[in-house]
């Protein structure tokens, strides 16, 4: 077996205080003598997506060593966007995604350890791990947890979390009854596993295997399944060979490999917070992505797949279906197809003759949903640096929206006028001081979309925000509006009654002032005061970057 880097500081006699400590903890002469191979594993008991992963990355450990390596094991934070979900404790979801990836690196590198196995299933955690396994440029691969099974029927579908806070709204309107509303927080959310929609957990799991960090047809395997589980030795025994192989993570993760997983995540109507993450994983392997070419990559990739939000169908469906392979075999005109994945192979080869099983849920490259992509970029005086919006959600009657704006300083304030009637058809909400400076963090506006739809004004209202939105949200939305209000940003200048329109087929957000208007306005315009002046938050506000440039914190000189 290849040695790697571990060995450096484990030679008798200089290094033998090393050996000892390993050995305190009952590692033998056998175990050091192999690749010792890190189980980044972000197991807690907080996150539904991650409650199974101690499971899995014993797996993991058992494929290791069948391999001819060692596991060694130690934790990383992950934090559940739905428990965070609205209120002060989703400041602190995107700014964990850094804080993961700086975190993996100390571990590996303080210890100088030959690769990693990377264990995690949700919306923060997937990316920081990919742009870690980018930075240490080691051997390096995905492992999730899975995908959770639907709820009991609700609203016309398996019913998910997104259905309960959908059903509060329903409840104030009357649209339900209490006895209805309460079956919901016992049977909706029938087990462990990533949110059984398209939201950006699954979603980013999808991209880790189409950007081929991930074994072929992993992503989406739900949690409960035994295959999730023979999937994870599988992927122990394969980190071993990749470390004697010397197939280290910058060889996979590429701009190739980047835009693959873009046409993916756009051909499956993915979570907008593709266009924070991506960015900020092709800055890890310094080949970085913009929003131009995010755009462009979207508008000319066809929508194949279609999952909740943008269909009755949920994740475990797709992956009836055929999943992620089934869709990057469709799309291999589109593709790198020569791009290497952690197979050791290429995604034409991984996915040569991987099938559609379910029509219903993915259409062939001949006989799309749409032609375009699931998400779009936005630009116009509102957005001079862009906007994102996911047309794979929006109806189509929707998009095209033109109404009067209802402006809100706080996530907050606005459920609350959503709640109380405030709202009313034919606004334009507007959520601003949620970027990643503002917020700071960015939090997603999925309350107010969701309580718009509960209330039944989806189809009769717009938001648009500096904000995020989760995976799952839908109706007619425009997020990462850049640059944001706190940096003085047009946003920071709507009032109530002006007239805003936006055009998903023409890329374009538009307030109806005049430019001169506009700029008497800004120049009027004075930043709030932080909202955290203390601890990390106060940090990430002065270092993270706009959205368009994916919130990401610059460390490169």
């Amino acid at each position: 077996m290849a040695q790697g880097r571990s060995q450096d500081i484990l030679q008798r006699p200089a290094w033998m205080m090393h050996r000892a400590l390993y050995k305190s903890m009952g590692y033998s002469d056998h175990d050091l003598s192999r690749p010792l191979i890190a189980v980044a594993n972000s197991w807690n008991r907080l996150v539904p997506g991650h409650y199974n992963l101690n499971l899995v990355s014993e797996y993991v450990k058992q494929g290791i060593l069948q391999g001819g390596g060692t596991p060694v094991e130690f934790g990383v934070i992950a934090a559940c966007d739905g428990i965070a979900q609205g209120h002060d404790g989703m400041h602190f979801i995107l700014p964990t995604r850094d804080l993961i990836a700086n975190d993996i690196e100390m571990m590996v590198q303080a210890h100088r350890l030959d690769a990693v196995v990377l264990v995690g299933s949700c919306d923060k955690i997937v990316p920081g791990m990919l742009m870690a396994a980018a930075r240490l440029d080691l051997p390096a691969i995905v492992v999730v947890g899975g995908a959770m099974e639907g709820g009991c029927r609700f609203d016309g579908r398996a019913a998910d979390t997104t259905s309960i806070t959908e059903g509060l709204g329903m409840l104030r309107e009357g649209r339900i009854d209490a006895d209805t509303y309460l079956t919901l927080e016992d049977q909706a959310v029938p087990g462990c596993g990533s949110c059984s929609f398209l939201g950006t957990a699954n979603t980013m799991c999808c991209v880790a295997e189409a950007m081929g960090m991930s074994l072929p047809g992993s992503a989406v395997i739900p949690a409960t399944h035994a295959d999730r589980l023979r999937s994870a030795q599988a992927a122990g025994r394969r980190i071993v060979a990749m470390v004697a192989e010397g197939l280290s993570a910058r060889r996979i993760v590429t701009r190739q490999s980047i835009e693959n997983a873009l046409r993916l995540g756009t051909a499956i109507g993915g979570s907008t917070n593709m266009a924070l993450h991506l960015p900020a994983i092709a800055y890890e392997a310094e080949c970085e992505l913009d929003m131009d070419c995010f755009e462009e990559l979207c508008r000319s990739t066809p929508h194949l797949a279609r999952m909740n939000p943008a269909a009755a169908a949920n994740v475990p469906d797709f992956h009836r279906a055929g999943g992620v392979s089934a869709v990057l075999r469709e799309l291999l005109p589109l593709l790198h197809g020569d791009a290497l994945t952690v197979t050791g192979r290429t995604v034409a080869e991984n996915v040569a003759t991987a099938p559609i099983r379910d029509a219903a849920v993915i259409r062939p490259l001949a006989d799309p949903w749409t032609r375009g992509g699931g998400l779009a970029v936005l630009r116009g005086n509102l957005a001079p640096h862009t906007a994102i919006t996911k047309p794979a959600a929006i109806a189509a009657a929707m998009q095209t929206f033109s109404g009067r704006a209802r402006c809100f300083d706080s996530e907050e304030a606005a459920n609350a006028a959503i709640l109380d009637g405030t709202v009313q058809a034919g606004d334009v909400v507007v959520i601003r001081y949620e970027g990643p400076k503002g917020g700071p963090g960015m939090r997603e506006m999925y309350m107010a979309m969701k309580l718009l739809y509960g209330r039944g004004l989806a189809l009769q209202t717009a938001l648009v925000t500096d904000g995020r939105f989760s995976g799952t949200n839908n109706g007619c939305f425009v997020g990462h509006i850049s640059p944001e209000a706190a940096e003085g940003g047009p946003l920071a200048a709507v009032r109530d009654g002006d007239r805003i329109t936006i055009d998903i087929p023409a890329r374009s957000l538009h307030l109806d002032v005049s430019d001169a208007e506009l700029q008497t306005r800004l120049a009027g315009w004075q930043a709030p005061r932080p909202k955290f002046t203390r601890g990390y938050l106060s940090l990430y506000a002065r270092l993270a970057e706009s959205a368009d440039k994916g919130a990401i914190i610059r460390h490169r000189v």
